[in-house]
């Protein structure tokens, strides 16, 4: 269930529970791809304020696969992480597998990236891979168009997602899925087509799912198309359901879209910077190989974490340069905190009821540091 607590504009303050526990919206949702955050272990990801985590269908499925996890427990007790777990349904993996695979009106037949064995994803074991998972929040099968895009490419694909959606919603609506308290989310296609990306919407919104997601989007377009798909689709997605971008984005698209009404947003851009020496600021990325830091007795920027609580610039370079594998735990854990703790600012702001003057304040700060 999800309830709206307060709107500011377009922006939404909200609440969504689940099995393992409420999710306070806007949130960041911390990417763990193979029952993981790279870099990071379960209490450190917790420890950074995470409600909630990704996993991934396509990948869980290829290795360990599934049915192990389910064996194990489930993938909560899999990774021992407490709190909820959405899992993205694969199509955006096998999208980007493009050489491997071959998409019909069933599901896409495609290749295992790991060994090239033959391999089928199509919403019925979809969805079966996600309830033997366990997770919390299952994303239905769907197509994702790439940029740029020719419209009657986009149409099938947009007529497969509807399609895909409700025979994934049939089969967790007839198991009792949903009913025993986990949730399913629609995607909306439709890549840069606003009759298209709306009229996905509303074939969705008929369908009663518990949420709604906009995918196919950060897949090569500028952010400006990027941004405005967003607001082009916002008006046909159900006011009292939670609203996910999938796969952003930066802070400052974060900061645009929730000023555009939406509600969860999930990135690798935390972690994988921080494996390549990069960390976020108020005031911009700083490259910390930079050879002014070497003597910077300065933490990274004054933050409530491990990481700016206890070592200086100086030394976080220094295991840079060693290539020591603690500079990548320790840069993932401030990355993943300074997302996490701009969507608390976030929260608190459209509670204060001046979240626009507040956004457009962050974001040219944040813009200004990084010419």
């Amino acid at each position: 269930m999800f309830t709206l607590i307060k709107e500011d504009g377009q922006a939404r303050r909200g609440v969504l529970k689940t099995r393992h526990g409420d999710i306070q919206t806007p949130i960041f949702m911390p990417v763990g791809t193979q029952a993981t955050v790279k870099g990071m272990t379960p209490a450190q990801i917790e420890e950074v304020g995470a409600q909630i985590i990704l996993g991934n269908t396509y990948h869980l499925n290829i290795r360990p696969g599934s049915d192990l996890v389910h064996e194990m427990g489930g993938l909560h007790q899999f990774m021992n992480w407490k709190k909820p777990i959405l899992t993205d349904s694969g199509g955006f993996q096998v999208f980007s597998l493009s050489k491997l695979r071959k998409i019909t009106e069933k599901g896409i037949e495609f290749r295992s990236h790991l060994d090239g064995r033959k391999l089928f994803l199509g919403p019925q074991n979809c969805y079966e891979i996600q309830k033997n998972l366990d997770t919390d929040i299952a994303m239905v099968l769907d197509e994702c168009p790439p940029y740029p895009c020719e419209r009657d490419e986009c149409e099938s694909a947009v007529a497969r997602t509807i399609r895909w959606a409700g025979e994934f919603l049939e089969h967790a609506t007839r198991d009792g899925f949903i009913e025993s308290g986990h949730h399913v989310f629609g995607i909306i296609q439709g890549s840069i087509y606003d009759d298209l990306r709306q009229h996905c919407g509303q074939a969705l919104a008929e369908m009663d799912f518990p949420g709604y997601a906009i995918g196919g989007v950060s897949v090569g377009e500028p952010e400006e198309e990027m941004i405005r798909q967003v607001a082009a689709t916002a008006p046909v997605m159900p006011k009292g359901k939670p609203r996910y971008v999938m796969g952003v984005g930066t802070p400052p698209q974060l900061l645009k879209m929730v000023g555009l009404g939406m509600d969860m947003f999930d990135c690798v851009m935390p972690t994988r910077l921080a494996r390549h020496a990069s960390v976020f600021t108020p005031h911009g990325v700083l490259n910390l190989k930079n050879e002014r830091f070497k003597h910077d007795p300065n933490p990274i920027m004054e933050a409530d974490n491990y990481t700016c609580q206890n070592f200086s610039r100086a030394y976080l370079r220094h295991l840079i340069m060693a290539k020591e594998l603690l500079a990548h735990t320790l840069l993932s854990i401030h990355n993943t905190h300074f997302f996490l703790d701009l969507m608390a600012q976030a929260r608190a702001h459209i509670e204060a009821g001046d979240y626009a003057a507040w956004s457009a304040a962050w974001i040219e700060r944040y813009n200004a540091g990084n010419q």
